[in-house]
């Protein structure tokens, strides 16, 4: 056969695929109504896997994984359809408006001149700053109502994501009410009279020490980390050594220390990106990021089923980041962000989706990034 008739009979098949699609399609839905009406769940793992067993019995060795992928891809699909049917109608759930024109306290880490309070004055010139000695300190205030806000870094655009941030939003229940981006311009910063060539110890948070590793190792300068850039610049300040902190230059002016070096990042464009948190759920007109956190069981082909769910609704996925459970065989957390709005059915219906099916699910807020 030449090639186009080839391709000719494809085409026929795929006709058929499209119309048996629809037909099987159709035929879930009347199975949600069935199940709507009688109270019955909608994931039965003994049907799935009678449909999976089958499968395989029927399929040729070469095709048996194929075959396999392919019906759990549409039982995915169908489960999801059945989703949609039984919560059409349901009310979007209700959030509380954020409103940051009002005089409010917000816990920032560090002291004053850190990059953390820099974004709690981008957030709005109402927020008040409390400054804590940690993050941890941070999330224990917001969660105990000391205050009403936090502010804390979440991802960097050189050094990836602050871990310490999503393990805290794991263990605490705070939500995530707006995100915002700075730019960062890191300096080397020591006391007055010190010079570079003195210098063999630099102190900053982590974050900045990666972020300016290059520079690190050009000058065989050895990384010490601190809770923040500017316990750092306090610390250098405080010490009889000649050490030497990475922070701002405001800081580096506020802890009396002289600028060494400019502008000593590794990337010239280094941003960071920091979140407002609070313990109510916030959100206002706009609102398009959503961030969830879920824990998948350890089952073949579990992520590609998460991920199917998305796509079937019609969900961009924008970001998707696997952290390590602490004191387990490698098992991971998966942070997600998503575009949507708690206010749209199928963001809504997927919520509810991924909380009814998965053992740990974790909605982290609906929120905007503010320009």
């Amino acid at each position: 056969m030449e090639l186009d008739e080839l391709r000719q009979g494809i085409n026929k098949i795929d006709k058929q695929i499209e119309e048996l699609f629809k037909q099987r399609m159709d035929l879930c839905i009347d199975v949600a109504r069935y199940k709507e009406a009688h109270g019955i769940q909608v994931f039965q793992s003994g049907r799935e896997n009678e449909i999976l067993q089958r499968v395989k019995n029927d399929m040729p060795d070469w095709l048996e994984g194929g075959g396999q992928l392919l019906f759990t891809t549409l039982m995915d699909i169908s489960k999801t359809l059945q989703f949609q049917q039984l919560l059409s109608g349901k009310p979007a759930p209700d959030w509380s408006v954020l409103d940051l024109s009002k005089p409010e306290t917000a816990a920032v880490p560090g002291i004053s001149g850190s990059y953390s309070h820099f974004a709690c004055q981008k957030f709005s010139d109402k927020l008040t700053p409390r400054f804590y000695s940690s993050f941890r300190e941070v999330f224990k205030a917001v969660e105990s109502g000391e205050v009403r806000f936090g502010v804390l870094p979440i991802v960097n655009s050189t050094a990836g994501s602050v871990g310490q941030t999503y393990e805290l939003l794991k263990e605490y229940d705070l939500k995530i009410c707006s995100t915002t981006k700075l730019r960062i311009s890191h300096c080397l910063a020591a006391k007055k009279g010190v010079k570079l060539s003195d210098i063999k110890e630099v102190w900053s948070h982590d974050q900045a020490l990666m972020q300016c590793s290059q520079f690190l190792g050009e000058h065989s300068l050895r990384p010490h980390p601190c809770e923040n850039t500017s316990l750092a610049a306090k610390h250098v300040a405080e010490s009889e050594k000649p050490y030497a902190a990475i922070c701002s230059e405001q800081c580096a002016s506020e802890q009396g220390l002289e600028v060494l070096e400019q502008s000593i990042a590794n990337a010239d464009q280094n941003y960071t990106r920091f979140i407002l948190v609070s313990k109510d759920a916030l959100g206002e007109e706009g609102s398009n990021i959503i961030s969830v956190s879920l824990a998948l069981p350890h089952q073949k082909s579990s992520l590609y089923r998460m991920l199917t769910k998305f796509s079937a609704s019609g969900l961009n996925l924008t970001m998707i980041e696997s952290r390590p459970i602490a004191n387990t065989d490698f098992d991971v957390v998966f942070y997600l962000d998503f575009e949507g709005s708690l206010q749209t059915p199928q963001v809504a219906m997927i919520i509810e989706e991924l909380e009814y099916e998965l053992s740990y699910f974790k909605f982290l807020g609906n929120y905007k990034e503010l320009i």
